[in-house]
């Protein structure tokens, strides 16, 4: 005789404690559920439209310069501490949790052109249009006390960008103008310069993984590649307009990505400097700088359209749009070093600083919130086809010079049509 009977363990249907949600038996059943794949589809398109819905990108800004903010760099050490530079040569120290100003200093006349910090974050490097480099104490900044410059060193030429090496014991730092020059911040003279070209050389950053690889621009439409240690340059690409910044990819060393007057950037394994990577498409005016995030997996971009974009390292398109009414054209742009904050500068005085997420809170919820926040990105995610979602879903209010380029929803890329032609030049070829 069989007897049949139902066991069933209390745990499965019983609450742990009284403010858990009730727990409902289910039958996983593939059989049961013939409506599986529409279900995971609704709550996708959910999941993307509460994102719109619930974005709210723009933190805050911080007023006090007199003039467009040109230059920026993030603290090495410190999470919430931003210097900036304006266009009247002063430098500001913010504390951004605060929104204060911790430090201001008269440094340059005329624009602040670029400023490097070092790893350890206690010695600032700042260069402007009158020649001279100038080593500042941040730890005094910090502090709010009368800073004076630490070192003064004069150049004999217009210096146009300074970026510092980075490492734990470094104490190399690199400018840009009618060369690029090697300097020791124990010395009045460079060490080494290099130059392949005649015209003015207008950025130059350090590789932050390679730390002895560097990249510069110029006007002449180029990117060079340097290896501090060599005697000459390495490579170069030319484009058909000229790059305004370079970015290094922080998780993939031989990734760059060049912001250029082309309205696009475009991404290089200098491995293969004879094609990008990719092609980042969508401002309407020239793209004037670039910054990574620490993940390596996103970056953004600032515009002469007086938008910023963000841009997966991997698409075409960028997956958000931030602008405000006042806001102009924009000069620099940085991550912060969580990665959850975007720090820009623009030309009406004012550093905002934005989500990386547009719909992320910055409080924190409820747990039981805070467990549905992850899902909805993983049902997004979960079907390749369900990637078109995001085109369904407006970028939020965009600015009518943004407005005014024409798109295009195919995702393809030709030299021919865009009268892009990189061309590759290397020593070797030169001599030959």
């Amino acid at each position: 005789m069989k007897v049949k009977v139902l066991n069933r363990d209390p745990k499965d249907y019983l609450k742990t404690r009284a403010g858990d949600l009730p727990k409902l038996p289910r039958n996983v059943d593939p059989a049961l559920h013939p409506f599986a794949a529409q279900r995971e589809y609704t709550a996708a398109l959910n999941a993307v439209k509460l994102e719109r819905v619930f974005a709210k990108p723009f933190v805050g800004s911080l007023d006090g310069h007199r003039d467009g903010v040109f230059s920026m760099v993030t603290h090495s050490k410190r999470l919430p501490v931003v210097i900036s530079g304006a266009c009247d040569g002063e430098i500001k120290v913010w504390n951004v949790t605060s929104k204060e100003c911790s430090c201001s200093v008269q440094a340059h006349t005329g624009f602040v052109r670029g400023m490097g910090i070092n790893q350890a974050g206690d010695l600032l490097l700042s260069v402007g249009d009158d020649q001279i480099v100038r080593m500042w104490n941040v730890d005094k900044m910090l502090q709010n006390q009368t800073v004076d410059p630490t070192t003064t060193i004069s150049s004999k030429t217009l210096l146009t960008g300074i970026d510092y090496q980075w490492g734990s014991k470094s104490d190399t730092f690199v400018t840009c103008g009618s060369s690029v020059g090697i300097w020791n911040i124990n010395r009045n003279e460079p060490l080494r310069n290099f130059t392949w070209g005649v015209d003015t050389i207008t950025s130059v950053v350090f590789n932050k993984v390679e730390t002895y690889m560097l990249a510069s621009t110029a006007q002449d439409r180029n990117i060079v590649l340097y290896d501090c240690r060599e005697n000459n340059p390495l490579r170069k690409v030319i484009l058909s307009q000229k790059t305004n910044q370079i970015a290094f990819n922080p998780m993939e060393a031989f990734n760059f990505t060049a912001a250029c007057d082309d309205n696009n950037l475009y991404s290089f394994d200098m491995r293969k400097l004879s094609s990008p990577l990719n092609v980042h498409m969508g401002h309407a005016m020239a793209v004037l700088c670039v910054g990574y995030s620490p993940t390596g997996r996103e970056f953004v971009s600032g515009s002469y359209d007086k938008t910023i974009r963000i841009f997966e390292t991997n698409k075409g398109r960028s997956k958000e749009i931030y602008h405000t009414k006042r806001m102009q054209r924009v000069f620099c742009t940085h991550y912060s070093a969580d990665s959850k904050f975007i720090m820009t500068g623009s030309d009406e005085t004012n550093i905002r600083l934005w989500k990386s997420l547009a719909w992320e809170t910055l409080r924190g919820g409820k747990r039981r919130t805070e467990g549905n926040i992850p899902s909805q990105g993983l049902f997004r995610t979960l079907p390749r086809e369900l990637d078109m979602l995001l085109r369904r879903t407006p970028n939020g209010c965009v600015c009518k010079p943004a407005l005014s380029f024409p798109r295009s929803t195919d995702n393809s890329y030709s030299f021919t049509r865009h009268h892009i032609f990189p061309i590759l030049i290397t020593l070797s070829s030169i001599a030959s």
